[in-house]
């Protein structure tokens, strides 16, 4: 993905964002505990068209913060090239997950936390909203997707 001083399409933004849902490993995740402590730490995830999975120790800061909390915020890139993800949790045990998503970790990371000696939790993260820009010339119209619902179309402008 090449920055250039024009300024993409909101279109674009979608589509470069569902192409680094595909393609990235990490993701930062935001979370707080019942006090409003923030934890943020680098997950590995996957996403299935719709949600992401992560997968971390449910006794963990993160995994409890999650588990508890229910919501979260996801992030990648830097200053010059953002994607915010604010979503809503469901927490599955290593029998619990669905075996779809499970084997997409598996196959996207190399690694499987069902196999795992200790106890490993996946938390499917549904997005509520989501926002794109590279730098300050794309901060106006960078909210793609509001209370789950994609707020510019796939197609037009491409």
């Amino acid at each position: 993905m090449t920055i250039t001083g024009i300024p993409r399409t909101p279109e674009q933004r979608r589509r470069d964002v569902l192409e680094r849902l595909e393609r990235e490993m990490d993701i930062w995740v935001a979370s707080a505990d019942a006090e409003g402590v923030p934890c943020l730490v680098a997950l590995w995830f996957v996403w299935d068209g719709e949600a992401l999975w992560l997968a971390t120790r449910p006794t963990n800061p993160t995994g409890r913060n999650l588990r508890t909390g229910a919501r979260t915020r996801l992030a990648f890139g830097d200053t010059r090239d953002v994607v915010l993800i604010d979503g809503d949790v469901e927490t599955f045990t290593a029998r619990e997950v669905p075996v779809a998503a499970a084997e997409a970790f598996l196959a996207k990371t190399g690694w499987d936390p069902r196999e795992e000696a200790a106890s490993y939790a996946y938390f499917r993260v549904r997005p509520r909203a989501v926002q794109a820009w590279h730098e300050v010339r794309e901060l106006p119209r960078r909210h793609l997707m509001r209370d789950g619902v994609w707020v510019v179309s796939p197609r037009s402008g491409a």
